[in-house]
């Protein structure tokens, strides 16, 4: 294991110099970047998937997003010989992908989660695809989601998109967690905005959706870990960040005479309305089950001033797919 500090001066992609690299003639070099602030104890398992993948070369860098505890960091990095550890002062896992990338040599690029896990064809799968369809920024593969205990709670359900406008509308499950980018287009559009702690990868795949088609791996590869300790769970800010960054890129579609996009924006605006309500009733009925009363009052007032009338489109959507009834 390599630890390093990071030059957060270096240009976004500029390659930082590092040790030699694999041999590069069975394939393109993949770099996987791993941001942390935590360690926490789903890290081993999650390099342990990086480190077992079938292809190779592969290098894997990890960001020490000014860990709390890095000594219990670097006791797992420690049991990964190939693994490069580079520290940085807290600033967020936008920030910190982005230095990770800085100092690595890929022409692809993964970011993989401290909770997630691989399964070991992950990145020959996605490497093939990107290799079979050459002008594709970015691959993307099936992912189900687990629990703490690494049990499927949700199968996978993500599909092949037709164009850019079903990436736009979110109309399939399309996060960090299951991409590969090209280091090209990665570069192109920006990385990861410095700015925004929340829905990150949300902004990096709306960018990349403009960079050309999306191709899909029909195969559950990746593991989405749902437990009490990841970001997902605080839903407001989520829900919050995500609006956003949508209406962001709404105005910025609509300044370059995009306009043919902007309904799919606002298709991901009624989407994240929704998505807010569930959130807000499941944290409801959570709270309602230990009796505080106050907090899920608190929680369904909240999705009321967020989303008011996504309850009505929701209704209003069920009745009009409701089949007509004949005399």
């Amino acid at each position: 294991m390599v630890t390093e500090g990071v030059d957060a001066s270096a240009p976004l992609g500029e390659k930082s110099p590092a040790p030699a690299g694999p041999d590069l003639t069975s394939g393109p070099l993949v770099s996987v970047v791993v941001a942390t602030d935590r360690g926490g104890p789903f890290l081993a398992e999650a390099l342990a998937s990086a480190v077992a993948q079938t292809y190779q070369p592969v290098e894997i860098v990890v960001v020490d997003d000014g860990a709390t505890d890095p000594a219990a960091l670097l006791a797992i990095t420690d049991r990964f010989p190939g693994v490069r550890v580079i520290h940085q002062a807290n600033a967020g896992s936008s920030v910190a992908r982005n230095n990770g990338v800085r100092f690595t040599s890929g022409e692809l690029l993964v970011f993989l989660d401290d909770d997630d896990r691989w399964e070991p064809g992950r990145i020959a799968a996605q490497v093939a695809a990107l290799h079979a369809h050459p002008d594709a920024p970015v691959s993307y593969c099936a992912m189900r989601t687990i629990d703490a205990d690494g049990a499927v709670i949700g199968e996978a359900d993500q599909r092949q998109v037709r164009d850019v406008h079903e990436v736009l509308r979110k109309e399939t499950g399309i996060i960090l967690p299951n991409v590969m980018v090209r280091r090209s287009a990665f570069q192109r559009v920006g990385g990861f905005h410095p700015s925004f702690r929340r829905a990150q990868d949300l902004d990096l795949v709306l960018k990349l959706a403009l960079e050309g088609d999306f191709v899909f791996v029909d195969r559950p590869l990746v593991d989405y870990r749902f437990h009490a300790g990841n970001n997902t769970r605080r839903y407001r800010e989520l829900c919050r960040s995500i609006e956003h960054i949508l209406r962001l890129h709404r105005w910025a579609a609509s300044e370059k005479g995009r306009e043919d996009l902007v309904p799919d924006y606002d298709a991901a605006l009624r989407s994240n309305d929704r998505f807010a309500w569930w959130s807000a009733s499941r944290s409801a009925r959570a709270r309602a089950r230990r009796l505080d009363v106050v907090g899920a009052v608190g929680d369904l007032a909240w999705a009321t001033q967020f989303a008011p009338t996504a309850p009505f489109r929701v209704v209003a959507g069920r009745v009009r797919r409701a089949p007509a009834v004949t005399g």
